[in-house]
């Protein structure tokens, strides 16, 4: 039979001088394994009960993350008082390992870093809906290297955190959720334009998700080559711009009818010829 005080005392190797024991090295998985489990239970539970209190997410993002760094610490130091191996043995790879982050792992560091400040200063936050780089999407976790955006067809992507400090980000929640949206329409010349701003202000109005502070404005914008050019601004509350394209959309479908209804046709591209002179018409088979 195996002598388990034996086995566990056997020496397997020298670690800054210390040994390592077998009995260390059985032990300390099963302690890595607790100890996650225990650390994913105690952040989710956290984390559970500040979401049920109706805290800020972007708190709630700060407090997650701030335990899952104090425990995985903590965890470590236990580890290495397990293994009886002092903190100070490792002072013989600081300098390597200095070397190693400044030139390895910069952009690690800096997203580590970018990403704690966009939590703290809160330039962006969860649900937001931003523009960065060509980008637009609602804003869904902020993570330790990047941030999860959500475009409006649904892909997801991964912006590096130092990205969005970096460079110019717009952000159109950031104070609140209300969008002026625009929907421009051209009308043939000679349009009753008096008719054709209140038909606009009519199609604008009635839409149940349309503001009524700040108040519509209908502006006759331009004289186009083809068209009276009119433009309808107004504002919803939206989470996004699906939901301001869709709007939009809605107001174009009341505009086309009211316009039919009303006998005001919408301008298309034209282009008149005027000839100087006699122009002959020569049709085949026709006398000379």
């Amino acid at each position: 039979m195996i002598d388990i005080q034996k086995f566990s005392a056997i020496r397997i190797f020298t670690l800054g001088g210390y040994d390592v024991t077998a009995g260390q090295l059985v032990f300390i998985p099963l302690v890595i394994i607790c100890g996650y489990l225990l650390l994913n239970w105690l952040v989710r539970r956290i984390t559970k009960q500040m979401h049920h209190r109706g805290m800020d997410v972007n708190l709630v993002q700060v407090v997650r993350r701030a335990i899952y760094i104090v425990g995985l610490v903590v965890l470590c130091i236990s580890l290495l008082e397990m293994l009886n191996v002092p903190l100070s043995a490792f002072a013989f790879i600081s300098g390597a390992v200095a070397i190693g982050i400044g030139f390895g792992a910069q952009n690690i560091i800096n997203n580590f870093i970018s990403g704690w400040i966009l939590i703290w200063e809160r330039p962006i936050s969860i649900n937001d809906f931003i523009e960065t780089g060509g980008v637009s999407g609602t804003v869904e976790e902020i993570n330790t290297r990047s941030t999860k955006i959500r475009r409006v067809d649904g892909v997801h992507l991964l912006v590096p955190n130092s990205k969005l400090i970096e460079e110019t980000v717009t952000n159109w929640t950031l104070e609140d959720k209300l969008f002026r949206c625009t929907v421009r329409v051209g009308v043939a010349y000679g349009s009753d334009v008096d008719k054709v701003r209140s038909l606009l202000e009519k199609a604008v109005v009635d839409h149940a998700l349309i503001l009524s502070e700040p108040p519509p404005q209908i502006i006759f914008e331009d004289f186009g080559d083809s068209s009276l050019v009119f433009d309808a601004y107004f504002w919803v509350y939206s989470v996004g711009d699906k939901s301001a394209r869709e709007i939009r959309s809605e107001i174009r479908f009341t505009v086309n009818r009211l316009f039919a209804n009303n006998g005001i046709a919408i301008a298309f591209p034209q282009t008149d010829i005027h000839v100087d002179g006699t122009l002959r018409l020569q049709v085949p088979g026709a006398a000379s």
